[in-house]
């Protein structure tokens, strides 16, 4: 296979992964917050569901969607925020491409939610009159990890904040200038 290089070497891609609402959205959001202009947020949600308004299954179109819009971000000079549940039977083989394709840092995240927090959590959603308890049983993955130790799991006892502050130092976003305009 040959190889896409992508991005540059001051570039930072940032995988967040986890279960339905594992607070994946909402760090994201922290980051980007935090950070200022120069940070694209790539959502699998947002791609899947409202772009291409596909269900997740394996081989899907969102899954190349979602890898060329990282790319293209990384490529443009964005630090790439990439965060979805991703379960890695069906996103890992793209996930850990783009990953090795990165010529900048890249750091990967496990939001680890038990399903009894996961319940409580959605039913704080918009969409927790749309899916009910049976469904989120059926989404849910304990620790579906990638293969080869390269996601950190964060627990769900950490804060928000926390977690965000954390990120923002691992990846040396919190040292890096904001793009001015």
């Amino acid at each position: 296979m040959v190889r896409m290089v992508v991005g540059t070497a001051e570039t930072r891609l940032v995988h967040l992964r986890g279960n339905s609402a594992s607070g994946k959205s909402s760090i994201a959001a922290g980051i980007r917050e935090r950070f200022g202009r120069g940070l694209a947020l790539v959502g699998q949600d947002n791609l899947r569901r409202i772009v291409l308004r596909e269900h997740d299954r394996p081989g899907g179109a969102n899954i190349g969607l979602i890898d060329t819009v990282a790319r293209y971000g990384l490529d443009a000079g964005y630090h790439v925020v990439l965060e979805g549940i991703l379960y890695a039977d069906r996103y890992g083989q793209m996930l850990q491409q783009l990953r090795a394709d990165h010529r900048g840092h890249t750091h990967c995240y496990y939001l680890d939610v038990p399903f009894i927090e996961t319940l409580a959590r959605h039913a704080t959603k918009p969409i927790a009159d749309e899916v009910d308890e049976n469904q989120l049983r059926e989404w849910y993955r304990p620790l579906d990890l990638l293969p080869g130790s390269i996601e950190t799991v964060i627990d769900a006892d950490s804060l928000r904040t926390d977690t965000v502050d954390r990120i923002m130092h691992d990846t040396d976003l919190a040292r890096l200038p904001a793009r001015e305009h």
